[in-house]
């Protein structure tokens, strides 16, 4: 699509975008933090720059908001601290540090995540509080600091341990990438696959044929821990714990080695976990319990993709004899 035509469309959806509520127009401001083009050409992106799609999408995403109180979803703390800790231990997401270019790297322990230490709930809840801590303070200091609007982060997804016994979280999994595909879209610029084991590499093979071109791009698959290819964009000082070093356990996970970017130790989880007790606070809002976030409907390319997924698994534990063969991969 030319450079005209995409202004066009920026255009039109700027246009449609002022015809809404007050309180849709609020909450907007909290996801461009100032940058309303860069905000709309995601949307766009994600639905192939059709305007009225596009429209949808983004006025779904910032009802999807309101509803489900996101704009305050930084003043509610998981509590207790021992409840947090075992999310964190369970959900292996957090900041390595940030490229060379200043953008953001998420580390994510695809394979060792567990996702049984809580309630669905909990886990959204968590997700969604790291993904507006992201959007509404790190890529706005990131920014300010480099002088120019950063608004996309990496992925540094690690496979260590995946088993065909992943199939169980499937559903967690499902929820919170849905909730990202609809309100957060187009915020990863690029995905690096570090660790993969063969369970991996036979599903690629059958799930990236169905991957929209651009989703597709985004993704490389590197060889073995990936350091030699990451130090290329990063210092060694951002690089994921689990990709510094070759070998068996490359990515065993230590809740207390605040090296460890998964752990709660760690500064930017510890700065995170007290930003929003602060935030709590100041509202006097201390309250127990998981917020209940209505996961929107997935989309129906994306439904196909995991149904792909879920009878790739199952041909895989089949040829394995047994589930428990298979986890030996």
């Amino acid at each position: 699509m030319g450079d005209a035509a995409c202004d066009d469309a920026v255009e039109q959806l700027a246009g449609l975008l002022d015809k809404v509520d007050a309180p849709l127009k609020k909450t907007f401001e909290n996801v461009h933090q100032g940058y309303p083009t860069e905000t709309l050409v995601r949307f766009l992106k994600a639905r192939e720059w059709h305007v009225n799609k596009a429209q949808k999408m983004l006025v779904e995403s910032l009802n999807w908001r309101i509803q489900n109180e996101i704009d305050s979803i930084l003043e509610k703390p998981i509590i207790p601290v021992d409840l947090y800790r075992s999310i964190r231990d369970t959900q292996l997401v957090g900041l390595s540090g940030y490229s060379k270019e200043g953008i953001p790297v998420l580390a994510v322990g695809v394979g060792l995540s567990t996702y049984d230490k809580a309630s669905v709930n909990y886990y959204v809840q968590s997700h969604i509080q790291i993904n507006e801590y992201r959007d509404r303070f790190i890529l706005p200091m990131v920014t300010k600091k480099y002088g120019r609007p950063i608004t996309t982060c990496i992925k540094v997804l690690d496979m260590t341990g995946l088993k065909l016994s992943a199939l169980n979280q499937m559903k967690i999994v499902t929820a919170i990438s849905t909730v990202d595909d609809l309100n957060y879209p187009e915020k990863t610029e690029t995905y690096y696959i570090v660790n993969a084991p063969y369970i991996f590499s036979a599903c690629w093979k059958v799930v990236k044929p169905l991957l929209q071109e651009r989703t597709r791009k985004k993704v490389h698959v590197l060889r073995g821990c990936g350091k030699d290819e990451l130090l290329k964009i990063m210092d060694y000082s951002s690089l994921p714990h689990f990709c510094r070093r070759e070998g068996s356990g490359a990515s065993k996970h230590s809740s207390s080695d605040p090296d460890d970017c998964f752990s709660l130790d760690h500064p930017f989880h510890q700065e995170l976990y007290n930003f929003i007790q602060e935030q709590a606070l100041n509202m006097e809002l201390i309250k127990q319990g998981s917020m209940h976030v209505n996961i929107p409907d997935q989309d129906p390319e994306d439904a196909k993709i995991v149904g792909v997924i879920e009878a790739e698994f199952h041909k895989l534990s089949v040829q394995n004899g047994s589930t428990n063969d298979a986890d030996k991969e």
